[in-house]
């Protein structure tokens, strides 16, 4: 027992194991209780990293994800053990060689081959200024220089496997063999090797095929030469030049050239003193051959086949390396030879890389010209033929071949779903294949990636059966050879590598250890120790063993979709096809998925300050071409789609879906957001936004189409269901009229053009070249101040008061007219010296007297009096009040709008002090002070408004009465003669109504009752005008003539003269209408004269004034306390 291990010290007591097992229980209860609450804590961790931002993951984004790869915590020395000392060292060192050119393959495909294939990517020629080229290659030059001993070892690696190769196969009978070779083949050696050559001749393809790579070297080259003839002015020592000329030089010759490649076969393979012979080594050559033949035949069976899988990558290794066969022991094949070629009819070219594209034949013919002379003209002609014909083929059998992918990918992902998904889960995956991922490979990868936790889970189970039937094979055939009983070292090394085979077996399916068993069953096949029906499936499950071992690298490799960076031609087609065919719009997860693919090879550019560059200038060109070719489109789309049926009462054009098609738009905004760099594409929210800034700004622009952009907003949200904001701008009335800000900055034409009704409040315009004229009332201006905001109505006040100040000197000016002013005292002397007998009324006769003698001074063009212009000038003085009186009207009318919320105007809550009660936050505290604010300001505009008609006759009321205006004081004598020559005007615009040319025309003017009542007002002379008893006297003189002509009417319908009697009655009725004009010119200027208090005199009124402020400053001495506290709440 553990207890007893203790030292003495530690001994428990015996007797108290009770207790210590309640108190391992409470401990175990924690743990599970720490345990399930882990769990719950890692379940929302994970709803929370859900796909359902994007429906189409992204490794950088991806906080966990499993990898499945098994990594070696060993060394080769240290899984390489065996009794047999030779062995070990023959297997280790072609098992560091196998790793070595591994690691330089990876650092070819992820720095090499990227760095050169994205050099002068990221600038356009049209950004690119003098020397930016230069500068570039100058960057550049390190990772050339880093290159150069990438290639450079290469080489040695290349000499060093054909050395090791060659000392295991000695054709010297004589000479002493490291261990029998005899059946031994190192197949796994020569498949590397074809590897790192491959590399070689990538490398070579990529420089061959960049001219920006040799144009920049060149301009480069010649910035040298010039800075040589000048180093002072570079700065630059002239004796570190030298060298570095030299450098570049060794540069260009042994990568620029094409020769990276060529240079590696060409080496001195045979060393010079006396060491490994290679060139005359029979067996060695042999051997070679042997086993390029035998890479050939397995790839051979599988190329250009649906099961094909890296069979592409081999072949030109095989290519290589019978170059290399050739090179070295210049004996050549030629049956083999022209297998080779044959594959050219099968695979016309191979992509190596990118959208670097690779000729077998080209490459066989150049670098083996000696084989292609025996070959006929007609066989190499035919492969180019051929070459041709299989591209036409290709291109007519595109969509079909798209077509069964397809299917064939859909069924796949089916199957695999269906046996994966332990819950069942279907819809989710239903979801994506109706979405027709038309980029098949995102899609296998997001499908293992969404089935990582299955896929990992079986992939153990699969390696440990695979393990368990290659142990079972070697275990059959380790008895075999232990049960015969002859001993030879040959026998012993076969035994000494299937017990290594075995050992390392036992463990990880690592890279390494993969490597190790096959090169020891390389060893440990010969002497026949399997039987050819146990060895072909023992080699098929070491195959498996490699495929699944690396399943997640496999997939993703294969699923890389980097090229697509050099074909981003296709990308705006692409989306004209989704944005054509809405039904597939998901399918813009994947592709984008496969864009995204292209930056970690990107992240390897070296010639610009800093690779982000060249991740910004593709990010701006994906997101400006997504942009025009799919995102403005729908935008465009949606909005006329919005415009055409709200307004199809206009039949614009043919919407009849059967005629001219349907497309369901609508998908486009059900996908979830796209991942892409540092940013979601949300094509929902960016039409929502477009559309938003569209209706905004064309409100704005019209706010009298409000109405159509809010059911166009509408009908967005229940068709598309896009969630709109609110314009929250003021509306206009479709009638809206002119704007009150229009007519304040013309506020000089308007009263000119347009009429006052006093009683209707109400302007119409006096002239029109429409068949209509315009009209302006109270809603109109109500409309205009909820548009500007009340502010407005100050400001047209004030503008109201420059242009009276204008037209107030225009009036002092004709009142001071020697003619006017001389004529006006006369008229005042003659009625005080006949007040008394005439009854205290100004007679008629005078008022005409005065118009005709006004008439003698002089008239326009247009057959006007000065007395005309007089009258039109206190008309529109009058108009001016008119307005101001609308503009408080109008206030008065939005402010009662906006107050018709507050269900109480009598008891409004205090919301501050609500807000401090709750103890809320300071923000809601200032949010209710504003609101009280605003409300009592509306309460007080709806109750009160402005008495804006008292600020006007307060301003200019003291200088009208001052002595210097003594000329003034006559206005009343001239108040009878302009009211009757502005009721003959009146009477004339009032008869052209009928008339069929209606220039002229107007059935109302009480402008000039207002201009009067107000002129009155400032001259305080409304009792003066009172004590002429003009209107009576109007009055009396009508009536007296009416009665004579009825009176002489009654005489004539006796003599029965009808002439006479027709003239009697035209009189009568001239009579009526003059009577009617001036009793309507009377109560208009009774009720304008109302406006103004016409019952008090200026005396009085600052008698009433001073009697008011008494009584303000008494209660103000009474309630001093609270008008302090609220001072404090008004500031």
């Amino acid at each position: 027992m553990a207890v007893e291990t203790l030292s003495p010290d530690w001994e428990f007591d015996r007797v108290d194991d009770g207790s210590q097992k309640i108190h391992a229980e409470v401990q175990l209860k924690n743990y599970g209780k720490f345990l399930e609450e882990y769990t719950s804590q890692l379940r929302r961790i994970e709803d929370a990293l859900d796909d359902s931002i994007g429906d189409v993951w992204d490794f950088n984004l991806d906080p966990i994800a499993l990898k499945l790869l098994p990594y070696e915590q060993s060394s080769l020395l240290e899984l390489i053990k065996t009794e047999n000392k030779v062995l070990n060292k023959v297997i280790t060192v072609y098992a560091a060689l196998c790793c070595e050119i591994k690691k330089l393959k990876y650092e070819a495909e992820t720095k090499f081959y990227n760095g050169l294939l994205f050099y002068g990517e990221g600038a356009t020629d049209s950004s690119m200024v003098e020397g930016d080229c230069q500068i570039q290659m100058g960057r550049f030059i390190s990772f050339l220089q880093e290159l150069s001993c990438f290639v450079t070892r290469c080489y040695e690696v290349v000499m060093n496997v054909v050395h090791q190769l060659a000392a295991l196969y000695i054709s010297n009978k004589g000479a002493p063999k490291i261990i029998e070779t005899t059946g031994v083949h190192f197949q796994t050696m020569y498949e590397h090797l074809g590897e790192l050559l491959t590399v070689l001749l990538t490398l070579d393809e990529i420089i061959d095929n960049h001219i920006t790579l040799k144009d920049h070297w060149t301009m480069y080259k010649r910035l040298l030469k010039s800075v040589h003839h000048n180093p002072s002015k570079f700065g630059i020592q002239e004796e570190k030049l030298k060298p570095f000329e030299k450098f570049l030089l060794k540069l260009e010759g042994q990568l620029l050239d094409g020769m990276i490649f060529q240079a590696c076969i060409e080496q001195q393979f045979d060393s010079l003193n006396g060491g490994v012979s290679v060139s005359k080594n029979n067996t060695f050559a042999e051997e070679f051959a042997h086993s390029i033949r035998s890479i050939f035949a397995n790839v051979e069976a599988r190329l250009g086949e649906p099961s094909e899988i890296d069979q592409r990558e081999k072949y030109v290794g095989t290519c290589g390396l019978f170059v290399l066969h050739f090179q070295i022991f210049r004996t050549i094949d030629k049956k083999f030879y022209k297998s080779l070629l044959d594959i050219c009819k099968k695979v016309p070219a191979i992509t190596l890389t990118a959208n670097i594209i690779w000729f077998p034949d080209n490459f066989l013919i150049q670098k083996i010209p000696a084989a292609a002379k025996l070959l006929d003209r007609k066989s190499l002609q035919a492969i180019k033929i051929h070459r041709d014909t299989f591209l036409q083929q290709k291109a007519q059998s595109l969509t079909k071949d798209v077509q069964s992918y397809y299917v064939f990918v859909s069924s796949w992902m089916m199957k695999m779903e269906s046996l994966l998904s332990k819950e069942q889960r279907v819809d989710k995956f239903a979801e994506d294949l109706t979405n027709r991922c038309n980029v098949f490979i995102q899609a296998i990868e997001h499908m293992f990636y969404r089935r990582s936790m299955v896929v990992a889970d079986s992939v153990s189970h699969i390696t440990q059966h695979l393990q368990h039937q290659a142990l079972n094979s070697i275990s059959v055939a380790k008895k075999r050879v232990i049960s015969d009983k002859k001993y030879s070292e040959q026998r012993l090394d076969v035994l000494s590598a299937l017990v290594l085979a075995e050992n390392t077996l036992n463990g990880p399916s690592t890279k390494q250890r993969r490597l190790i068993i096959s090169l020891a069953l390389s060893v440990g096949t010969q002497l026949k120790t399997f039987k050819d029906e146990e060895l072909f499936p023992l080699q098929v499950v070491m195959k498996k063993l490699d495929l699944i071992s690396e399943l997640r690298e496999r997939v993703q490799a294969q699923c890389d979709c980097c090229f697509l960076y050099w074909h981003r031609a296709v990308f705006p087609i692409y989306l004209d096809d989704v944005y054509e065919n809405a039904v597939d719009a998901a399918r813009l997860h994947y592709m984008f998925s496969a864009l995204r693919d292209c930056v970690p090879a990107m992240m390897h550019a070296r010639h610009l300050e800093s690779y982000e560059i060249l991740l910004d200038c593709y990010d701006k060109e994906i997101m400006e071409i997504l942009n025009e070719h799919l995102l403005d489109k729908l935008c465009k789309e949606i909005e006329k789609d919005l415009r055409l049926s709200v307004h199809t009462h206009l039949k614009l054009d043919d919407r009849n879906p059967f005629k001219v098609g349907m497309k369901d738009l609508a998908l486009f905004f059900s996908l979830n957001p796209i991942r892409f760099f540092d940013r979601f594409i949300d094509i929902r929210a960016y039409v929502t936004h477009y559309l938003d800034k569209t209706f905004y700004n064309l409100t704005t622009v019209a706010l009298h189409d409000w109405a159509t952009y809010s059911e166009m907003r509408n009908l967005a949200t229940q068709r598309y269901g896009l969630v709109m904001t609110e314009a929250h701008l003021p509306s206009q009335t479709l009638e809206q009229g002119l704007d009150v800000l229009e007519i304040m900055r013309n506020i000089h034409i308007f009263v000119s053009r347009y009429l006052y009704n006093l009683n209707n409040q109400i302007f119409i315009e006096r002239t029109s070249n429409n068949k209509h004229l315009n009209t302006i009332n109270i809603r109109h201006i109500a409309n205009s101040i909820r548009t500007h905001g009340t502010g407005i109505m100050n400001t047209t006040v004030n503008f109201t008061y420059q242009f009276l100040k204008k037209k107030f000197y225009i009036f002092s000016q004709f009142m001071y007219d020697e003619h006017i002013k001389s004529r006006l005292i006369k008229d005042i002397r003659f009625f005080r010296e006949i007040k008394d007998q005439n009854d205290h009324k100004y007679p008629f006769e005078r008022a005409e007297k005065f118009n005709r003698g006004i008439r003698k001074l002089g008239i326009t063009p247009e057959g006007q009096s000065y007395l005309d212009q007089f009258r039109q000038l206190i008309s529109q003085i009058g108009n001016a009040m008119g307005y101001v009186r609308m503009i408080r009207s109008g206030g008065l009318h939005c402010s009662s709008n906006a107050i018709r919320f507050v269900p109480d105007l009598e008891d409004i809550i205090n919301f501050e002090e609500l807000v401090k009660e709750e103890g809320l936050a300071e923000e809601t505290v200032k949010a209710a002070r504003h609101l009280d604010s605003v409300l009592s300001d509306h309460t007080r505009n709806s109750a009160e408004g402005t008495e804006y008609f008292k600020m006007l006759v307060d301003v200019f009321a003291p200088e009208f009465r001052r002595p210097k205006n003594i000329h003034l004081r006559n206005f009343y004598i001239i108040v009878p003669p302009l009211t009757l020559n502005f009721v003959e005007h009146s009477i004339s615009c009032k008869e052209k109504l009928n008339k069929k040319n209606k220039t002229g025309a107007a059935f109302t003017d009480d402008g000039f009752a207002m201009g009067v009542a107000y002129i009155l007002k400032l001259l305080d002379q409304y009792r003066e005008f009172d004590s002429l008893h003009w209107f009576q006297s109007v009055r009396e003189k009508y009536l007296k003539e009416i009665r004579a002509v009825a009176k002489q009417q009654n005489v004539q319908s006796a003599s029965q003269d009808e002439k006479l009697l027709q003239t009697m009655n035209l009189t009568q009725k001239r009579l009526d209408v003059y009577l009617q004009e001036f009793e309507l010119l009377y109560f208009s200027l009774s009720s304008a004269r109302i406006f103004f208090r016409a019952d008090k005199t200026a005396a009085e009124e600052t008698q009433e004034k001073k009697e008011k402020e008494e009584e303000t400053k008494t209660s103000n001495g009474d309630l001093s306390d609270s008008t302090v506290s609220a001072d404090r709440v008004v500031k």
